[in-house]
């Protein structure tokens, strides 16, 4: 999927299926589609599979920011 399909596909406040690929000090990044979004202050052990909530996109820094769901 590319980050064009990506944008085109999800919104803010949607709820989403990822996997935890690493963990950071400040939170865990979840591959979600095949990008990596941060889920801030939140810790799931590396290879969970979860489910968040796309709190914000940054389509020009391709970036996303998660919360559990």
């Amino acid at each position: 999927m590319s980050w064009q399909d990506f944008l085109a596909r999800h919104r803010t406040g949607d709820v989403i299926e990822g996997v935890v690929s690493q963990n950071a000090p400040f939170g865990s990044f979840v591959t979600c589609d095949g990008f990596d979004g941060l889920a801030y202050q939140e810790t799931w052990p590396v290879g969970a599979r979860v489910s968040v909530r796309i709190l914000a996109i940054d389509a020009e820094r391709r970036r996303f920011s998660l919360a559990p769901a």
